[in-house]
């Protein structure tokens, strides 16, 4: 496997993405599946996973921390992401946060990221406190790294890295 420094971390240049994972005739996440590509991808050399909120209808973050409990905790890396972009206004990020880490299984994210970040995304964040929340939990320890994905134009990246520098 290739590695990629990242900061104090060595991560896998193949990471293991949950927003499509198998499924039954019904929609429902074959579990068995996921845990046998789970093992394989981690006997490989594969330490990156990255799930979200809405994947799966919010199954993904569960599947994926029931197969992760299985190992060290220091043996992968995982990435979740805030999904202030398709919640009301009026939601908690802490608290959805720590639903978060419930369905995963894990006592902190090696990554939080703020999830498909635009130029409305980026309002709600700013007027439910996202931005300062994940930053708190970073200086607690339950966020190693904070950052985003984003979805719209160069201007818009530019307005919010002025206003978020952090």
């Amino acid at each position: 496997m290739i590695y990629n420094a990242f900061q104090d971390k060595q991560l896998s240049l193949l990471g293991f993405g949950t927003m499509r994972l198998p499924v039954d005739a019904n929609g429902v996440i074959d579990q068995q599946q996921v845990n046998e590509m789970t093992d394989y991808a981690l006997a490989h050399g594969v330490n990156y996973f990255d799930t979200a909120w809405p994947y799966h209808q919010g199954n993904s973050e569960r599947v994926i921390g029931r197969v992760l409990k299985n190992y060290p905790r220091e043996s992968f890396y995982l990435a979740d992401k805030y999904p202030g972009h398709q919640i009301a206004s009026s939601y908690d990020p802490a608290a959805t946060f720590e639903e978060q880490l419930e369905n995963c299984g894990v006592e902190y994210f090696d990554i939080y990221l703020m999830h498909a970040l635009n130029r409305n995304s980026h309002e709600k964040y700013k007027a439910t406190r996202a931005y300062d929340i994940a930053q708190e939990l970073k200086a607690e320890g339950k966020v190693r790294h904070v950052g985003f994905s984003f979805h719209d134009t160069a201007e818009v990246l530019d307005k919010i890295l002025t206003e978020r520098p952090e």
